[in-house]
């Protein structure tokens, strides 16, 4: 059972995650600082924004300084005070990824509009496309990319957004790197999330979970289909579900 006196892994996307709700949101934000200052609590933020959109979104919401930041749907990291990405995380995604081959690939594809330049990133090509067409592009994107021998991933979530990634790269494989660097164990990890590019976080890392109430249906689905006791599923929505959910498994009292 989980000690709320000691140091946790807090881990947790941020649109319709942990940011929806500013009055639970700033509930959330006074305990967690505080389980940080007296316990040494890590905080880190996984989300599908690049650095550009996190930026603007400081703007926007009263968000605590994060110790870790992964950006891009796991695919760049940065640490506290850091003005570049962590090499190390570099050096593990690039072997055998061919951007501009996986790129030349989706080319072919009319229905997938690129998103704009700033979403790109080293690992990552980026794309939005609707449902309709979705269900039929993925299958075939797929094995265009698998037939040029390439070892991607395809992450659809929110009905539109679509990403690929190195197979080694997305969210949940980024959880297990920090678990590493700080020295953190699965039963002193949470994760939290609402939509497809945080199943990774859920099946990949060895961690408790908190899925929030308003997750979208891909998430859901997983949950129903998929979780185990060490997910949780809560009844409140945004920051409010996470508070639901740490009260849960004991990381909060």
């Amino acid at each position: 059972m989980s000690q709320p006196q000691s140091p946790f892994m807090f881990i947790t996307d941020l649109d319709h995650t942990l940011v929806g709700d500013n009055n639970a949101l700033a509930e959330l934000n006074q305990q967690l600082q505080q389980h940080r200052q007296t316990h040494g609590t890590v905080i880190v933020y996984s989300t599908g924004r690049s650095l550009t959109l996190y930026r603007q979104l400081l703007t926007e919401v009263d968000l605590l300084e994060p110790d870790f930041l992964v950006l891009s749907v796991g695919t760049v990291i940065y640490s506290k005070g850091s003005e570049t990405p962590s090499q190390d995380w570099i050096d593990y995604l690039s072997p055998d990824w061919d951007r501009t081959k996986v790129v030349a690939i989706a080319q072919s594809f009319p229905a997938l509009t690129p998103q704009p330049e700033s979403e790109q990133t080293q690992f990552k090509a980026s794309y939005v496309i609707d449902g309709e067409a979705a269900q039929t592009v993925l299958p075939q994107l797929e094995t265009a990319l698998r037939t040029a021998q390439l070892d991607t991933q395809i992450i659809y979530s929110s009905a539109q957004d679509l990403d690929i990634l190195p197979r080694r790269g997305n969210k949940g494989a980024a959880v297990a790197f920090l678990q590493e660097q700080v020295g953190m164990s699965g039963d002193r990890t949470v994760v939290c999330g609402d939509s497809g590019n945080d199943i990774a976080m859920f099946e990949a890392a060895a961690a408790k979970g908190i899925v929030v109430g308003n997750a979208k249906p891909e998430l859901r689905g997983w949950y129903t289909n998929q979780a185990t006791a060490e997910t949780y599923l809560a009844d409140a929505h945004c920051a409010g579900g996470i508070l639901e959910g740490l009260l849960h498994f004991k990381f909060l009292d």
